[in-house]
């Protein structure tokens, strides 16, 4: 059974069953023009060129590593990261069972964090740029635009993105990213600076959200974080909801990815069926199809940028491809590997590339990622809604 995802993962590994397409749901340092969500957890990795997004750990060697290494008494999962490490596999990784557990419940939906999600702008600057409502950040007076300037003491001025969310979550240090462990916030407005202590709290994702951006006679658009559970159910209910002829803006800049089976269901609410996307594992072509009854007919533009990886480059290239949208904005992230999960004998688990996917029309998109039609490096939505309205519309 596959819970298809662009970071999918099961709720229990089994080996030799259940497999997870684990399109990842990384960050990359540097690779965001977008938003990143506070949140969730962030393993930052170079981006893969074509010439190295390929390579591969083997997965009996990662075995054999980590059973060697506990029958030594040493860390099995440490000597298992050791064999990826020199494997050149960029997007291969291994999780303590802990790390593990906790990022299957980002994609259930859940997470540890503060309600931030921010964005780095001119000179290395942290900006808020959304805050969740009645998370901990908003309960301390937390508002969009304003300046993060340090985190428990920590100046995040020049960190990669990544590193902040790490900070705000506590990941790595012992005793933090617990519910309800402190982290001290300094935070800039104007000529006002200040500093608020928070506590981490265990909020649900709101990956789904609409607004109409050009006012109330405008377009939805509809904004993905990422694919959680429930995103594609979310998606079709926004769709359903539109208004008949305003034209729909799918906004994909800054999605890291997440389940391929909630892409999919995604794109089934823009499809009446047909072919999604194909991969292949150990060389097996496996496929995933939209399901039916999709609106075929409502006016589409995807926007996506250099932030936009995995399940997300699988929904944008499907649409591209059969032709059900217009994609503007800037070339996305190229993240397009396919991994599986298995657990090592010390319980962690080591998640290997196994195979790549596709686009319908059988395009590449690891190191490549996904070329817009029209491509626009600021000013994304207003030209979105620009093309949008020279699409007609739609029953």
């Amino acid at each position: 059974m596959l819970r298809p995802c662009l970071s999918v993962r099961p709720r229990r590994i089994r080996r030799g069953t259940a497999l997870a397409l684990t399109l990842a749901t990384v960050l990359a340092t540097g690779a965001a023009a977008g938003s990143w969500h506070a949140g969730h957890t962030a393993h930052p990795r170079p981006r893969p060129s074509a010439a190295t997004g390929t390579r591969t750990a083997d997965r009996a060697a990662v075995e054999k590593a980590a059973a060697e290494a506990m029958a030594a008494g040493k860390s099995g999962a440490q000597a298992a990261a050791e064999v990826v490490s020199r494997s050149g596999d960029r997007w291969s990784t291994i999780y303590t069972a802990g790390e593990f557990e906790d990022f299957q419940r980002q994609l259930d939906g859940d997470y540890v964090g503060v309600g931030l999600w921010l964005r780095q702008v001119r000179g290395g600057r942290m900006e808020v740029s959304r805050v969740r409502s009645g998370g901990p950040a908003d309960r301390a007076g937390t508002a969009r635009g304003d300046r993060l300037v340090a985190v428990d003491g920590r100046p995040v001025r020049g960190r990669p993105v990544t590193e902040v969310v790490a900070l705000l979550r506590g990941d790595g240090t012992v005793g933090r990213g617990r519910v309800g462990t402190p982290v001290e916030l300094a935070f800039q407005r104007g000529a006002r600076k200040w500093t608020a202590t928070v506590h981490r709290a265990r909020l649900r994702s709101q990956d789904v959200t609409t607004d109409r951006p050009a006012g109330a006679s405008g377009p939805v658009r509809i904004r993905v974080g990422a694919f959680t559970k429930g995103s594609g159910a979310a998606i079709r209910d926004a769709v359903r909801a539109a208004p008949p002829g305003a034209g729909l803006l799918l906004d994909l800049r800054g999605n890291t990815g997440g389940l391929v089976d909630e892409a999919t269901a995604a794109a089934s609410a823009f499809l009446d069926g047909g072919l999604v996307a194909t991969y292949d594992v150990h060389g097996r072509q496996r496929a995933l199809y939209a399901g039916g009854g999709g609106n075929t007919r409502v006016p589409l533009v995807v926007i996506v940028d250099g932030g936009t990886m995995s399940a997300a480059e699988l929904l944008a290239g499907a649409l591209q491809d059969r032709g059900r949208a217009v994609i503007v904005g800037a070339p996305t992230f190229g993240k397009g590997s396919v991994q599986m999960p298995s657990t090592l004998a010390d319980g962690s688990v080591a998640e290997l590339t196994v195979g790549h996917y596709r686009t319908p029309a059988g395009r590449t998109v690891d190191g490549h990622g996904i070329t817009p039609d029209l491509r626009v490096d600021d000013g994304a939505t207003a030209r979105a809604v620009t093309v949008l309205s020279g699409l007609g519309t739609g029953a």
